[in-house]
């Protein structure tokens, strides 16, 4: 059982590949230039990273927008899209999660306070209250953009109830097309954290 792991770098890329590991699933790099295709893959995994090109949803970059990877935006987008139309299961990570919204029609907050390197909670719903078993969970956070207008037919999932942030999206219809705002890879010792990852690869 394989997935397409797309990221930009080699030295973030272990967790994630651990994450998939513990629950069968082989990791296959999906990396800007790369020739692989999804022919050979069940699903896909979108990673965190360096944020969004604002220009793709017609922005000017804030002050503390990092610079763009347009290489790699434009490349993801491309393989999310032809996955969505596939029905290929999707589960995107943080700035995963960002360019799915994006890639899907959506905006970014491009700056907001007070997630960066905390835990705190989210109140879930739909297949994730599902996955979890509950409907509020403890996250991880280590970001500083957010979804703003939700892209075309994406469903809010996951909000901070102290701050409304949106904490997750998916897009219903299709298998499993799962995007959360928090870092489950670094939290699959947990047994709950874990089952986002379970439920992923169920849907091969």
């Amino acid at each position: 059982m394989k997935a397409a792991l797309l990221f930009r770098k080699t030295e973030r890329e272990l967790p994630y590949r651990e994450a998939l590991a513990r629950v069968g699933i082989e990791a296959v790099a999906f990396t800007p230039g790369s020739s692989e295709s999804l022919d050979h893959v069940g699903g896909i995994l979108m990673t965190g990273g360096t944020d969004v090109d604002p220009s793709l949803y017609g922005e000017l970059p804030h002050p503390e927008t990092e610079a763009p990877d347009r290489e790699r935006d434009d490349y993801e987008a491309a393989v999310l899209r032809e996955a969505v139309a596939r029905d290929m299961p999707v589960l995107a990570i943080c700035r995963g999660m960002q360019l799915m919204n994006v890639a899907l029609g959506g905006t970014l907050l491009q700056h907001i306070e007070g997630h960066l390197k905390t835990v705190h909670d989210a109140e879930v719903s739909g297949p994730l209250a599902s996955i979890y078993g509950a409907e509020t969970i403890q996250v991880n956070s280590r970001h500083h953009q957010a979804a703003g207008r939700i892209g075309e037919g994406l469903v809010v999932s996951a909000r901070d109830p102290a701050d409304g942030v949106i904490e997750g999206l998916m897009l219903p219809g299709k298998r499993f097309v799962i995007g959360v705002q928090w870092h489950p890879e670094d939290l699959v010792d947990d047994p709950v954290q874990v089952r986002l990852f379970e439920a992923f690869r169920n849907c091969f």
